[in-house]
């Protein structure tokens, strides 16, 4: 039986090559959809959003579902795929956790239109990976909200399931990606999700803060040219982030490129005030063609280290 870090090794390969094919999909929707929708139904039963005390224990005890079912169906089937078959059964399963390829398709589905000068092509694109208002930016604010969120979304989709994998296995990841769905779903807060999202945006801040900040490192590392530069934005203006860990990969991201992300935006036609990260100008159409690279290099580095760990163990 291979090891648990072979088998992320070749989850990690496997979904980088793959993804999750969309004729799966139509047939068998990703296990996203299905926490996606057990998080919809505590959510319309339970969220008594004008009462703040019932909100935010309602929110707790979903947390606390997810985390139990999502460790529970991982334990579950790691006690049943136990032969050499269970085993790459098992890998097959963990790539779903993972988001190397579609996270780079998406981004880069933002980058293609925009560097050919098809700005509204370009802002369609983004609204499948921001969560910001996008119809009043212009190339430089695209670009730097798809840079923002290629940083991001590398410690949410890649580096922290590929920890929680190694750390826990199957159970590990599964109870991540169920938080981390619940945060991207309920985590915000406005008046319906301030209370009831609490417990799973706190729960995830919580199980993103080591993978974060190995984000942040690995992208600090895969930067062509001064790393020591990258390495001084990241520990400068990290905590200058509202989210406690989001920092660290996008300044890492900031200083690698040698641009400045972030500022303020409209999130649901409310201005949110954001401090900037790094010291550059503002990201152009190339930037995000760098950073696209940059990611992938990223990735390759953390195959790297799952390789080296496997060998060492």
């Amino acid at each position: 039986m291979p090891d648990r870090a072979e088998q992320l090794l070749a989850a990690l390969l496997l979904e980088a090559a793959f993804g999750y094919p969309q004729a799966l999909h139509r047939r068998v929707p990703h296990p996203v959809v299905w926490a996606g929708k057990l998080i919809a139904a505590m959510d319309r039963r339970w969220n008594e959003s004008g009462v703040a005390i019932k909100a935010r224990l309602a929110g707790i005890a979903a947390a606390a579902i997810l985390i139990l079912v999502g460790g529970g169906l991982g334990l579950a089937l790691e006690q049943i795929l136990t032969s050499w078959t269970g085993a790459t059964l098992l890998v097959l399963l963990a790539t779903t956790g993972l988001a190397q390829k579609s996270l780079h398709d998406h981004v880069r589905a933002v980058a293609q239109p925009l560097v050919a000068g098809d700005v509204d092509q370009a802002r369609t694109a983004l609204t499948m990976i921001v969560g910001r208002d996008v119809q009043t930016l212009d190339e430089a604010g695209i670009s730097a909200a798809a840079t923002e969120s290629l940083a991001e979304s590398f410690c949410d989709g890649v580096v922290a399931p590929a920890f929680w994998f190694l750390v826990a296995g199957l159970p590990g990841l599964f109870a991540f990606k169920a938080i981390s769905t619940a945060d991207s779903l309920i985590g915000h807060k406005d008046e319906r999700y301030r209370h009831f999202g609490w417990a799973a945006a706190r729960t995830d801040d919580l199980l993103n803060l080591i993978p974060a900040r190995l984000s942040g490192l690995l992208l600090c590392i895969s930067g062509r040219g001064d790393a020591r530069g990258a390495f001084r934005i990241m520990f400068r203006d990290a905590r200058k982030h509202l989210s406690p860990n989001a920092g660290w990969p996008e300044a890492a991201m900031a200083g690698a490129l040698g641009v400045s992300l972030g500022g303020g935006g409209h999130y649901e036609g409310e201005w949110i005030a954001r401090a900037e990260l790094g010291d550059g100008p503002r990201p152009t159409p190339s930037h995000l063609n760098r950073a696209l690279a940059l990611y992938r290099r990223a990735c390759l580095l953390l195959w790297l280290l799952a390789g080296g760990l496997a060998w060492a163990l």
